[in-house]
């Protein structure tokens, strides 16, 4: 006789394949144990009944043996939970231990060198900062200890890192032979899920903890190789897919401009510990925004080159084998000439040397430094989610400045929107109906940034559709949005939704054709929300999505703050639909005066340096204005 943890008899090899598909594919794994236990008691009584037992008996037997398998299925999952916990604090612990090792480095550099003054080094932008370490009159030393201890005591502050990279200290001692490099004795930060040998990439979940790089990505290789010295890691959400900056291993990670408000995700340890000051110039990973919603909540610059322009190798998603929205990695810094500078560092025969699938292409100064005046499309809203005042009021103000400056500005609207932000971009993340982020978020708790955006991803197939045919009426987004965690189905679904996305490519491209545009201003989300508002918000992210879907560069520059008056005007926000997604947004970003205004720049794939060019001419059209 045998007695699985959950009382069923054994299944023939043609059954159990049949049931581990159903389980999969309709029901998701959670509940598809539920389901499985429902079954159980009849399961086990025909088992019984087949030895020609009594009924009295039988259910004797039947109950005791569920009752030992339900005691077993109990017992794995306490023994699973404590394993997690222990996971979990081995990993505060190394945390720890290195923030307290570091600290104790940067006390005893002071002593022996009580003449530097941190406060100086740290008001320098990073192309003043390598002008002078080249030159040699700053040591890459000074440098680095000055770097440490504002990233240590941001921290505190925000809980921005998950580790000080303490093989820094040994790269510190050998950087001067590479005086050649663009970023000589720079310290750059890295995000979490960037791949450094021997420590994890753990995407902010359990079961990819304990599981530390063989080698350096070919990112940080390429860092090392022009000088730069990666010396810390930074926080993202739980499992990357989401807005908020919040992890069970790490916890939350705050605003450097309002400890009550998000940072934003999923590089939001980046966007805080640039914001803060603790750091220069770091990297970070986007696939829908995750790059340039933390620059835009921190009031600072942020990259997503073109798809492919930069290496992913070593760059871990939290899955695998999607293709319809694709990520990107990418430069955070203070102003644009920073992200320049890395673009320029990263753009070299090393990265193309170690990874030949990135076309070898140069950056292209000549594009960079054109001056002929560019014509502009423009949009407000992206006819998906009304714009906050204060960003459509960002969108207005640099529309004027830009025209002042002698450039040509069209209204653009984005191709079919709503059934874009559905059936290509949420279709395409979720392509297997979430199947495989559930796995990934096995093993350990869910994090509450996350729990409002999963829950509908357990649900099966057919209860899914029932309420989206039910919310339809009532609540048209949402009915859409749920329907699309459903994924494509099948292969031949998969590929008809690849052809989509190809087509919607190309009709794009056409159309800023049509409008004969150069470049696109456009809004980002602002700002920064109130904690657990992005899990809540998804649809927001239509605003970023759409250009990763579109594989075109992006990037955030930020232009202003948010006065009183925007927030008078909030109070007379309705939205777009007046559903309950517009009342939410309301409500993520109120109370946010004082915080970063920012816009978003947009050119063609593979025209990233028209981009860069574009971002700093609002850069600097915006600090005129000012004085």
């Amino acid at each position: 006789m045998h007695l699985y943890a959950g009382c069923h008899p054994p299944l023939n090899k043609k059954k159990k394949k049949k049931m581990t598909i159903h389980s999969r594919d309709k029901v998701k794994p959670k509940l598809a144990d539920r389901v499985l236990r429902g079954r159980t008691m009849e399961s086990v009584q025909e088992f019984f009944h087949g030895l020609e037992l009594d009924n009295r008996t039988a259910a004797l037997l039947t109950g005791a043996a569920c009752g030992v398998g339900a005691l077993v299925v109990l017992v794995r999952k306490f023994s699973s939970h404590q394993e997690a916990e222990k996971k979990i604090q081995r990993a505060r612990k190394r945390r720890t231990e290195s923030l307290q090792r570091a600290e104790q480095a940067v006390l005893q550099y002071k002593e022996s060198h009580p003449m530097t003054d941190p406060s100086l080094i740290l008001t320098l932008s990073l192309s003043e900062l390598t002008k002078q370490l080249q030159e040699g009159s700053l040591r890459p030393e000074d440098v680095f200890y000055s770097y440490l201890e504002k990233t240590i005591n941001v921290n505190k502050k925000l809980n921005c890192c998950t580790g000080i990279l303490l093989e820094s200290f040994d790269q510190l001692k050998t950087v001067g032979s590479n005086k050649d490099g663009l970023l000589y004795g720079v310290p750059v930060s890295i995000k979490e899920n960037f791949a450094y040998k021997n420590h994890d990439s753990s995407c902010g979940v359990i079961i990819k903890l304990e599981q530390p790089a063989q080698q350096d990505c070919v990112l940080v290789e390429v860092l090392k190789r022009q000088g730069a010295i990666p010396f810390v890691k930074t926080n993202l959400p739980q499992g990357l897919l989401n807005y908020d900056c919040s992890n069970p291993i790490y916890g939350q990670t705050v605003n450097p401009h309002n400890l009550q408000k998000t940072s934003g995700g999923s590089s939001g340890g980046e966007g805080a510990l640039i914001g803060g000051g603790g750091s220069l110039l770091g990297l970070g990973s986007d696939i829908g925004g995750s790059i340039r919603i933390p620059a835009s909540f921190c009031g600072i610059c942020g990259f997503k080159p073109t798809a492919g322009r930069l290496s992913v190798q070593g760059v871990s998603p939290i899955y695998r084998g999607q293709k319809s929205v694709l990520s990107s990695p990418g430069p955070m810094a203070k102003d644009v000439d920073s992200l320049v500078l890395c673009m320029q560092a990263l753009l070299c025969d090393h990265m193309f040397t170690l990874d030949p699938t990135v076309p070898p292409v140069p950056f292209n100064e000549q594009m960079y430094k054109s001056s002929k005046p560019l014509r502009i499309g423009y949009l407000e809203s992206d006819g998906y989610t009304q714009p906050s005042p204060s960003m459509a009021r960002g969108i207005r103000e640099v529309k004027a400045l830009l025209e002042q400056a002698g450039h040509t500005l069209v209204p653009y609207t984005p191709l079919r929107i709503r059934y874009t932000a559905t059936e290509l971009m949420m279709k395409g993340i979720l392509a297997d109906g979430a199947t495989t982020l559930l796995q990934k978020l096995e093993g350990g708790p869910l994090d509450p940034c996350l729990t409002s955006q999963v829950f509908p991803y357990f649900l099966p197939n057919w209860l899914k559709k029932t309420l989206s045919f039910l919310l339809k009426p009532l609540f048209p987004r949402g009915s859409e949005a749920l329907s699309a965690t459903c994924g494509v189905g099948s292969v031949p679904g998969l590929w008809k939704q690849h052809a989509a996305v190809e087509d919607y490519i190309q009709e794009t491209i056409a159309d800023w054709r049509r409008c004969n545009i150069d470049v696109l201003l456009c809004p980002v989300i602002g700002p920064a929300y109130n904690f657990l508002y992005p899990g809540k918000l998804t649809c927001c992210a239509a605003y970023t999505l759409i250009y990763n879907l579109l594989t075109f560069p992006a990037g955030v520059v930020p232009v202003s703050t948010v006065t009183a008056e925007d927030e008078e005007e909030l109070r007379h926000y309705k939205g777009l639909y007046q559903d309950y997604w517009d009342r939410l947004f309301k409500q993520a970003v109120s109370g946010g005066e004082g915080l970063p205004v920012a816009v978003q720049c947009v050119a063609l794939p593979w025209q990233d340096e028209l981009c860069l060019r574009f971002m700093k001419e609002v850069e600097q059209l915006v600090k005129q204005s000012r004085k």
